[in-house]
């Protein structure tokens, strides 16, 4: 009898591994100025393992003492920091069988250079909370407090598109100028690449669209009283209409991203009258077509997540690894 009563245990034992084992990971990246170890992100990680009891969760850095890590989050290049990233996640077994990911502001746009270049282990679903995927037109105001983000506002300033600030100043890598596209994508160095804006068509890299359109789901959330990230509808892959094609007709009888602008200000092209949507540079438009999109609006200013974040995180992380 005591025996069984032994085997049964450990027989519910296994199944129990088994079944925590079997739940997809989840990465998450964190934006701007803050580190991968911060109370706040820790806080976090703790509340999805609360909702999904026995997930693994790797909270991305770029360097392991929280203060280098911070700084990277303004100073650094782009381009390197998601191939040390690749390699990092390359090299954590638990992720060996693919992952969901969340990246908070900046984060997101830079989970999608990986999805986009690497996504090897693959991301299953992407949450995005108010990053700049067609990038920013205006750099954030800083805390008056906070010398780390004025020192490198003040100089990405000073010439955002030069050889320096595309090398070595975060913010810049995403800068979107409407009224200076020429040279955004001709000297710029992160953002124009993984949207595949090029001056040569022959130019584009086709894999970015197969890598995007591979998701399950791409959920691109957008905090309705964002004034940090300028134009907010770049978490919908929104961005200003330049001054020079204001008058252009829109086309009609589309169905058009939701636009959330206020009268009297600047014109936003929503993301399915992109260019790189229609002619789907990237593979959004087949991921869409393919109803793998998801656009949530949140209450509150950039990042002031509140409970928006609860019922993505029920849905679209802690999944079955088993199931595709």
């Amino acid at each position: 009898m005591f025996p069984s009563i032994v085997l049964f245990a450990g027989l519910v034992n296994l199944v129990s591994s088994a079944a925590v084992n079997d739940i997809r990971p989840l990465v998450i990246w964190h934006g701007l100025g803050d580190t991968y170890a911060s109370p706040g992100m820790d806080r976090f990680q703790s509340e999805v393992k609360e909702m999904h009891p026995g997930i693994f969760i790797h909270s991305i850095f770029i360097d392991e003492d929280p203060n280098a890590d911070q700084r990277a989050s303004f100073y650094g290049n782009v381009n390197q920091q998601i191939v040390q990233v690749a390699h990092q996640l390359a090299d954590i077994p638990e992720l060996s069988r693919g992952f969901d990911a969340i990246g908070f502001s900046q984060g997101g746009q830079f989970l999608r250079g990986y999805v986009e270049r690497n996504n090897s282990p693959p991301v299953h679903n992407l949450i995005t909370f108010g990053s700049q995927h067609m990038g920013v037109s205006d750099l954030p105001v800083c805390n008056p407090w906070d010398l780390l983000c004025q020192v490198a506002r003040r100089a990405a300033n000073r010439g955002v598109y030069s050889e320096w600030a595309q090398e070595n100043l975060v913010q810049a890598q995403y800068f979107r100028d409407p009224q200076r596209l020429l040279q955004y994508i001709s000297s710029g160095s992160f953002l124009p690449d993984i949207n595949n804006e090029v001056l040569l068509p022959s130019a584009r890299n086709s894999s970015y669209a197969d890598n995007l359109a591979s998701l399950n789901k791409l959920v691109l959330v957008l905090f309705l009283q964002d004034k940090t990230v300028v134009p907010k509808e770049s978490a919908w892959f929104g961005s200003e209409q330049p001054l020079e094609d204001l008058t252009m007709n829109q086309p009609s009888g589309i169905d058009q991203t939701p636009m959330l602008s206020a009268p009297n200000t600047k014109d936003i092209i929503p993301m399915r009258l992109q260019t790189l949507y229609k002619e789907d540079w990237i593979g959004l438009r087949q991921l869409d077509e393919s109803g793998g999109i998801e656009f949530v609006a949140c209450q509150g200013e950039h990042m002031q997540i509140g409970d928006c974040w609860k019922d993505l995180v029920a849905e679209w992380v802690g999944g079955s690894l088993s199931v595709n």
